[in-house]
């Protein structure tokens, strides 16, 4: 039996459940795949007042103008550094605290840490980059009345160019790695005791039982998401990096997302010109999530494709 076939006895066998899915492929439909036909955009010199298919053609010139450009080599580098100097550190992170709490014996410490570590979620970008602002000020800021307290000249967290990437990184960091650790938490409570029982009965050290059992034990779950992530490299937070932005940082703080909505909406206010550079960034972050996918299912047989 064929699956097409096979396929359409279950719909008809299951057809109320199947019902249930008409909104959410109707809301997957109109805003997701849909507005795809407005990457025609890329390929043409838009006018609003001609419309999509109306505007005159203008091939790869867009793309090329992005390609040629004076910043394109320094907005690339400054999207590469902070994606993958999150994809590291918000990887490592949650891992290590997933594995720390899973050691807690007391459950009701457990939850506390839990709830503690991912409560800052919830909270608001522009109320977290405000936040930051005022810890973080040269001018009376938390952090560096600590620093100078200690004699040590105060610090720009937020001006200096090269500490944006880091202070970027870890305030995103506080603010999730709570969020993320929830994942592998429930992965490390699906483990099975008697693993943990027969290796201490062995002799095998806390450590070692982390190292041999539970690390391995979540590697799939490690690698699938690292995948995912893969495919969202070029794909930095628009919203936080716009909030955080200022004079002294835009040196390392412009990026695609940035440097598009500058384009299409402040500056040139070229609509098509964003519209290609935001295509450029969806298929490069589409080779990583394949180039990921396949270097992961040859090395570790895991993937999701």
């Amino acid at each position: 039996m064929s699956g097409i076939k096979r396929l359409g006895i279950e719909m008809k066998k299951h057809w109320v459940l199947y019902l249930f899915l008409i909104p959410a492929l109707t809301y997957v439909l109109i805003f997701c795949y849909v507005p795809i036909i407005g990457i025609i955009i890329a390929f043409k010199d838009y006018s609003p007042a001609l419309g999509f298919f109306d505007s005159p053609w203008v091939g790869w010139d867009k793309f090329e103008m992005f390609f040629s450009s004076y910043y394109f080599w320094d907005i690339l580098r400054n999207t590469l550094v902070l994606s993958l100097y999150s994809l590291v550190v918000n990887t490592i992170f949650p891992i290590l605290l997933a594995l720390l709490i899973n050691e807690v014996a007391s459950v009701r410490f457990k939850r506390f840490i839990q709830t503690l570590s991912y409560m800052p979620y919830f909270i608001s970008l522009v109320v977290l980059v405000g936040m930051f602002n005022m810890f973080l000020s040269t001018d009376g800021g938390f952090m560096n009345q600590i620093i100078t307290g200690l004699g040590l000249p105060p610090v720009d967290f937020l001006g200096d160019p090269a500490l944006f990437s880091t202070t970027y990184v870890f305030t995103g960091l506080w603010q999730g790695v709570g969020w993320w650790a929830i994942i592998y938490v429930g992965a490390l409570a699906n483990i099975s005791p008697d693993l943990h029982e027969a290796a201490a009965v062995d002799g095998a050290s806390r450590m070692q039982r982390i190292l041999h059992i539970n690390l391995p034990s979540i590697l799939p779950l490690i690698m699938v998401l690292t995948i995912m992530a893969m495919g969202q490299v070029m794909n930095v937070g628009f919203e936080k990096v716009f909030l955080m932005q200022n004079p002294a940082n835009r040196e390392v703080s412009e990026i695609i997302s940035t440097y598009t909505y500058n384009v299409s909406f402040v500056t040139v206010k070229d609509m098509s010109f964003g519209t290609a550079v935001g295509l450029f960034n969806s298929v490069v972050n589409i080779i990583l999530l394949v180039g990921a996918n396949a270097i992961s299912k040859a090395l570790t047989k895991e993937s999701i494709l």
